[in-house]
């Protein structure tokens, strides 16, 4: 048995301005030709916003521990992920959630897997009809770039010829993780989209299935190569993009300080992004989870700015671009390939080219693949290739 999977963006359109209307479908056809089924998937998301999203990912343990987090946030947020399996499997605590949000006008989305998912085959079609347009859609297998750079025990690819193998199959897997295995659970998929957060191969993730990636903002990582990186593919795939602040630490107090979260936040902003997402756990650090009262100042804080400061308009005028199916970890000089090898002689020099590019125009570059569509390449003003050529768009 095998199956053909078909993911089609159509009618999908930006405004300039800060009110946004996008319309966006997603037609998936799975074809099984030993049973000579088609299950036919008609995907039609409309929303209407003036904001950027602004959420947290709540992974709150019970509902009522849920509900009291939301009436402490709610005048300051208006996305909420609900992460915690426990909730997001079973409908009667979901839809109790759901409906919570929906009357406060706070857009939601919640996190399942294709072995973890809501008990309830017409899920989709039941959130179409009762909440419309604040149900954005499913976040799905966690980390997919991180998980295959990082060599984790369920990783997506295990073995590849070369780096047009390893994509091919890193493609392939994820599609079926993202979409695939998780839409055959549903009698009727209906509208939604495909959200993961994840800290590597970015690209790829775009590629395969998602229409929105969070790059992560934690550890110690670069946050305008990440931004360049995750902003760049999105752009590449005439997406969506976004960021979510999560683990700094792995012991208290995990996440950074008030402080930094802010200025994590307003960096997000000022650079584009459409959703700006903070983690939180209950971790019991305070009866908010991984939050202080100095977190949740910062968050009010940052919602206060933006409804003051329109989102500037991006002025992105340089790409650096990389080889095909080049899946570099993006961490180090000597980071891995796809996970499966070890630096070559191109590793130390995109990652020399990135950043001293970076230190030049920071915001203003993004960083994409060479196979992207002409009209994407002749989006910005100079382009610099990983083998030294330099191209300036006139």
């Amino acid at each position: 048995m095998f199956s053909v999977k078909y993911f089609l963006n159509l009618n999908f359109q930006r405004s300039n301005l800060t009110k946004k209307t996008i319309t966006k479908k997603i037609y998936v056809i799975l074809i099984i030709p030993l049973v000579l089924a088609v299950t036919f998937i008609a995907i039609n998301l409309n929303f209407d916003t003036n904001e950027v999203y602004v959420g947290i990912m709540a992974g709150h343990e019970t509902v009522e521990e849920l509900l009291f987090f939301i009436d402490e946030v709610e005048e300051y947020v208006n996305l909420i992920i609900i992460s915690n399996l426990d909730i997001t499997t079973n409908s009667t605590k979901l839809y109790a959630v759901f409906d919570y949000l929906f009357l406060r006008e706070i857009y939601f989305i919640p996190f399942m897997d294709h072995f973890h998912y809501v008990d309830d085959p017409n899920f989709f079609q039941f959130a179409e009809e009762r909440w419309g347009k604040y149900f954005l859609g499913v976040y799905t297998f966690d980390e997919p770039g991180g998980k295959q750079i990082d060599v984790y025990s369920h990783r997506p690819v295990d073995e590849a010829k070369n780096n047009s193998d390893a994509s091919s199959k890193y493609l392939k897997a994820v599609a079926d993780e993202g979409l695939y295995f998780f839409a055959k659970n549903f009698n009727y998929s209906g509208v939604f989209n495909i959200f993961t957060s994840d800290y590597a191969l970015f690209w790829f993730d775009y590629l395969a299935c998602y229409n929105v990636v969070f790059t992560q903002f934690g550890w110690n990582n670069t946050r305008q190569l990440q931004i360049a990186l995750c902003r760049g593919a999105a752009s590449g795939h005439n997406s969506d993009w976004g960021t979510i602040t999560t683990w700094t630490y792995t012991q208290p107090p995990y996440i950074d300080s008030p402080e930094e979260l802010y200025k994590d936040m307003i960096l997000a902003y000022n650079n584009g992004a459409k959703y700006i997402i903070v983690f939180n756990y209950p971790t019991n650090q305070t009866e908010f989870g991984l939050f202080t009262q100095g977190h949740l100042d910062a968050i009010e804080d940052f919602w206060n700015y933006i409804q003051k400061n329109r989102q500037p308009k991006q002025n992105v005028e340089v790409a650096y671009v990389l080889p095909k199916d080049y899946g570099f970890g993006f961490r180090k000089p000597e980071d891995s390939i796809w996970g499966l090898w070890g630096p070559d002689d191109l590793s130390p020099k995109i990652w020399n080219d990135a950043n001293r590019l970076l230190e030049t125009y920071d915001s203003k570059m993004d960083i994409i693949y060479e196979t992207a569509s002409q009209s994407i390449l002749k989006g910005y003003k100079k382009l610099f290739f990983w083998n030294g050529t330099t191209l300036i768009n006139s």
